[in-house]
């Protein structure tokens, strides 16, 4: 064996799942000047240790490679200043946690609040301003989704916005009103797409509201990037940004709060120009290390399920005639995708009913027959519910499956659910697919979607290869569940590859970064339902240990 110089860390005694079928099993690795120089049995590590080497002992435990999260909006956080509304499961339950918060912020100018479950309002409605008063008296309050697609409003947050039956188009969301008065109703859709735009956020900002200001927004991603080290997550892929945030991103590096490694998405909504368009392509040239990377876009073809805006091919269950809407007619959308193809932009678009996805593919394959075929990998990002007339063309276009696992389990969209009833159970077999996909050829990139969901990818992990909760009970849709080692791949190598990581992300191979993570239970062996609480002991980015256990 040659090697010039002792490693700078040897991890041993290690049960090392390389995902790299070249050397798919290892008991030791070397690092040197923060990359793989050497995998192998543990025997030979020796070689490996001179006088200032870290020796790593795993003491048998699993080693996999860093996490790559394909879609977490680390930016978004979960805010320590918000009133926390996750689990709260009925209006009473709202109700009394905005009643406690106020109690201990009596001098609030605002009432700030995330995690709302569209289920909390009964019948299946949405939420109204008359809802949300008893609560939160004068003071104007917002009150974001737990997929912060939309904002629910109270009477005096409508007055201090300014919405109004005649300005219902608003910076930061589309209002919506009532059928009968033309009265905005407290609830607003598409805020996803407008309100965490550069104006939505600036919007906001001008209007008083306080998550919006930088100071909270850096509080979130500071917070988010701590949660990412200590679950393993190496490399974040952000996926929806202004060129201002930008900055929060290189705040973080400066403070040292950037451990782990960040590819950047930015935001394209309608009506972008091609000046922004330059701009975006010079921000991809100016961050483009291993540390701070940006370059894809983010676009919408469709909302979501849960309030009946994700765009569906057949009409909502029990909602007559009503299949939602494209945020673009499909020929605009298709030129669009073309021309941004054409200029080398690689796109992740949001897509979940089966006709928003099926407006996305058509697209790409305008753009391959307009443009010749080139690895784009362009993304759609979510595939919940997709009609199986599709499955073959993520593969046969080059396209990724950009998918968060823990969205289907049965306590988030399963029956009972706002997503399952709006479906309608005769369309459940088209509910995250991820098996199907898989048997087709389709890339996967599995990803938290935080804070939609939790970021822990043990419990992603756990909702693909179960489709149950993380506590346990009955499985959903379980004819689309995949293995451990489908699903962990789909963590690593899948979403390093989706993008264009692959030559130095996803597995642990000669020459790639030296990311990986000792964890406490081998999850590739144990009881499925034990995955969840299995934690990360030892996370190492670049050769440097960032979080330890003890």
């Amino acid at each position: 064996m040659n090697h010039p110089a002792p490693a700078d860390l040897v991890l041993t005694r290690a049960r090392v799942h390389t995902v790299d079928p070249a050397l798919p099993e290892a008991q030791a690795l070397a690092v040197r000047d923060g990359r793989i120089v050497w995998v192998g049995a543990a025997a030979r590590a020796e070689a490996w240790i001179g006088p200032g080497t870290h020796v790593l002992d795993a003491g048998g435990r699993l080693v996999l490679p860093g996490f790559v999260d394909a879609h977490n909006h680390v930016r978004l956080g979960s805010d320590d200043a918000c009133v926390q509304l996750a689990g709260a499961r009925d209006l009473d339950a709202v109700h009394a946690r905005i009643r406690a918060w106020r109690a201990a912020h009596p001098d609030a100018p605002w009432i700030e609040a995330e995690a709302f479950d569209y289920s909390v309002i009964p019948d299946g409605r949405m939420p109204t301003a008359a809802d949300l008063d008893p609560a939160t008296g004068d003071t104007p309050a917002l009150v974001l989704s737990y997929d912060v697609h939309t904002a629910w409003l109270n009477t005096a947050a409508l007055r201090r916005l300014g919405v109004r039956a005649d300005r219902t188009e608003l910076p930061f969301g589309t209002a919506v009103t009532d059928p009968e008065t033309g009265e905005p109703t407290g609830f607003v859709k598409d805020f996803a797409v407008k309100g965490l735009s550069r104006d939505g956020h600036r919007a906001l900002r001008e209007l008083g509201v306080p998550w919006a200001s930088p100071d909270r927004q850096y509080g979130r991603l500071a917070k988010s990037l701590d949660d990412a080290v200590r679950y393993g997550i190496t490399t974040v892929v952000e996926p929806q940004n202004s060129l201002d945030d930008l900055a929060l991103f290189q705040r973080a590096r400066a403070e040292g709060r950037l451990r782990s490694r960040i590819v950047a998405a930015l935001f394209h909504p309608r009506g972008t120009t091609e000046a922004e368009l330059d701009a975006f392509a010079a921000a991809a040239e100016e961050f483009a290390d291993d540390r701070l990377r940006v370059g894809p876009l983010k676009l919408y073809i469709d909302d979501v399920v849960e309030p009946r805006t994700a765009a569906l091919l057949e009409p909502y269950a029990g909602c007559g005639h009503h299949r939602g809407d494209t945020f673009y007619p499909p020929e605009e959308f298709a030129a669009l995708l073309t021309h941004l193809d054409a200029r080398g932009f690689q796109c992740f678009v949001h897509a979940t009913g089966d006709r928003g996805i099926r407006t996305v593919l058509d697209a790409v394959e305008r753009a391959r027959a307009v443009n010749g075929p080139r690895d784009a990998r362009h993304q759609v990002v979510h595939v919940e519910c997709l009609d199986p007339a599709d499955t073959p063309r993520f593969a046969a276009l080059g396209v990724t499956a950009c998918m968060q696992p823990r969205h289907a389990a049965p306590d988030i969209a399963g029956p009972g659910q706002d997503w399952a009833e709006n479906i309608g159970p005769e369309r459940w077999h088209k509910a995250w697919p991820l098996r199907s996909l898989h048997a087709a050829g389709a890339l996967l990139a599995l990803s938290s979607d935080w804070n939609v969901a939790e970021m822990d990818p043990m419990i992603g992990i756990h909702a693909a290869v179960t489709r149950r909760p993380p506590g346990g009970g009955e499985a959903w849709t379980a004819g689309e569940t995949i293995d451990v080692a489908t699903a962990v791949e789909g963590y690593t190598m899948g979403s390093a590859r989706a993008n264009f990581l692959e030559e130095e992300r996803g597995s642990l191979s000669v020459g790639k970064l030296a990311d990986f993570v000792v964890l406490s239970r081998d999850i590739l062996s144990i009881d499925p339902d034990d995955i969840p609480g299995t934690v990360a002991e030892t996370v190492v980015v670049g050769g440097e240990v960032v979080h330890s256990v003890g």
